[in-house]
């Protein structure tokens, strides 16, 4: 519900996504800030609800979602104050124009002091102007956060947000598990019809395409969605982790960690980048897969799927059930649909998703508050305690969610959130302002996987079972490496771009590949990577 977004960041920032440890805290953060306590508690740690001594206010920058508009009266305001005698005051941008503004306002020296809803390649601008606080140096005021990173071992991940001078400047979403959210879907009844299993590998995939293609001749048995802004967006990501990439599409990363040779790679430029547009390659010439999927918009993929022009599609849990479902059942009532577990590739069962999320930055302005103590332990709390994850998550017992004997939550009856109560009067998110993206994220599968159907909780668990993709190590970049590496970024990835579609749709013959990596080379890929693998030693070397 709340990931795509990041996808297009990533992929918009892409690349120089290194950055962060935690192992250590940096500064001490109990000393000089005597004169910053005000409102604090004394005594806060895991597991105390965070309550401040007076009344406070801090302002916050609020990414205002079309899907549940902010109201003034939501449930969820008056019940955070009561609860941690805080107010925050909302400062709303439209979704649309969150990061611009953002940017316009951290510029300017206006920011709110709490600016949530950053993804970690966004944080680089902002840190050389000194705009934002290197927020490693105040673990120690936030004991749940602290205490999730000892006990879920997350250390390695955020030691991708670290800049280069060994501090990270982003409060990130932590999850205990990884969350894979995107694969296929594909239709059941079909498979029913030629006796076919659901497919577990691509090369599976290859075979059930295959088959779909000698039953119905005129068809494209696969015909994607995803292609904007990025051909083939989706489909480009979930080939190049399955073979054990960082990432394309759009999640495309400029390098790939291989781990034999201890460097990093030119994603677009490796072995296993070539195979997989060598395996687009050969599903297009086959008529396996639509080319219009590398171009074609959103509703005419659906519309296919929905004349059973095409019976494979990306998706998501959502997209699954509010928009395939219904446009067949419109089209052919007895069509059967599901989304597979993401398929398996030469990267073995593995799962790639980040335990990471968007997460808090924190204006600089923050520090010279007397009230810093207690925005970093209410920050604690709400983003990172169990309590107030399940707070933003949930609401207030009786209200909106019920409890059984067991302690396990479920929706008031009147409560409805995507479709789990149809009918009922009030919603979570609309009437609330709970299940918020702005407050709620990360935490235990349970709590993220709270409104997932039972579907998608089987999803969850066989992708749960794969070994989780180890992160990258850090490659921090100075602010002038970083400003170099950037004007080499562009030409690159659009020239990745360019050639995989040629190759794919076969406008280039595969025999090219040589002169395509001669090409990047003449991008500056060369030194894009001597760049990257100078940061990655230096940190080594510093930190071993």
């Amino acid at each position: 519900m709340f990931r795509r977004s990041w996808r297009h960041a990533a992929a918009a920032t892409a690349a120089l996504l290194a950055l962060a440890s935690v192992t250590a805290c940096g500064d001490d953060p109990s000393e000089n800030l005597s004169d910053k306590r005000a409102g604090a508690m004394d005594n806060y740690a895991v597991g105390t609800q965070f309550k401040a001594t007076e009344p406070i206010s801090f302002s916050v920058l609020y990414n205002n979602h079309p899907n549940y508009p902010l109201k003034n009266d939501w449930l969820f305001w008056k019940e955070l104050t009561a609860r941690t005698n805080v107010t925050l005051e909302p400062v709303a941008v439209p979704l649309s124009d969150y990061n611009q503004k953002r940017s316009l306002l951290i510029g300017a020296g206006d920011a709110p002091l709490l600016i949530p809803k950053t993804y970690p390649p966004e944080v680089h601008a902002y840190v050389s102007s000194g705009a934002i606080l290197p927020v490693s140096d105040y673990l120690d005021l936030m004991p749940n956060l602290k205490d999730k990173i000892e006990k879920w071992n997350l250390a390695p991940e955020l030691d991708t947000l670290r800049q280069a001078d060994g501090k990270f400047y982003l409060l990130p979403g932590v999850h205990e598990k990884p969350w894979h959210e995107y694969s296929l879907a594909v239709r059941t009844d079909i498979l029913d019809e030629l006796n076919l299993e659901v497919p577990k590998t691509w090369d599976e995939v290859y075979q059930m395409l295959k088959a779909m293609k000698a039953k119905y001749p005129d068809a494209y048995p696969f015909s994607d969605r995803y292609s904007q802004p990025n051909p083939a967006g989706n489909l480009l990501n979930l080939l190049a982790v399955s073979y054990g990439l960082a990432g394309a599409g759009w999640n495309f990363q400029h390098v790939s960690w291989n781990a034999t040779a201890q460097k990093f790679e030119y994603t677009g430029a490796t072995e296993q980048y070539q195979q997989m547009v060598q395996y687009l390659h050969k599903l297009v010439a086959e008529k396996l897969l639509d080319p219009e999927s590398f171009t074609q918009t959103d509703d005419i993929a659906r519309q296919k799927l929905a004349n059973s022009k095409s019976f494979v599609i990306s998706s998501n849990a959502q997209t699954l059930v509010n928009d395939y479902r219904p446009d067949l059942a419109a089209t052919n009532p007895k069509a059967k649909i599901t989304k597979i577990p993401l398929p398996v590739g030469p990267a073995g069962e593995v799962n790639p998703a980040s335990r990471l999320e968007n997460g808090m930055m924190i204006s600089s302005k923050a520090r010279d508050s007397k009230n810093f103590v207690a925005m970093m332990q209410f920050v604690d709390w709400l983003w990172y305690s169990d309590a107030g994850q399940e707070f933003a998550r949930w609401g207030v017992e009786g209200t909106t969610y019920v409890k059984d004997a067991a302690g396990k939550a479920s929706l008031a009856p009147d409560v409805d959130m995507i479709g789990l109560n149809p009918g009922a009067p009030k919603h979570l998110q609309k009437d609330f302002g709970f299940a918020n993206g702005v407050f709620a994220y990360g935490g235990k599968p349970e709590l993220v996987q709270a409104f997932f159907s039972a579907e998608e909780q089987e999803f969850q668990q066989v992708m749960n079972a794969r070994t989780p993709k180890s992160p990258p190590p850090p490659f921090p970049l100075s602010d002038e490496e970083r400003e170099q590496a950037s004007l080499w970024e562009t030409p690159l990835k659009d020239h990745v771009y360019q050639a995989t579609l040629q190759f794919a749709l076969g406008q280039r013959d595969l025999a090219e590949w040589d002169a395509y990596v001669a090409e990047l080379k003449s991008k500056n890929m060369d030194a894009y990577l001597e760049t990257v693998n100078k940061a990655y030693e230096r940190y080594r070397e510093e930190h071993s």
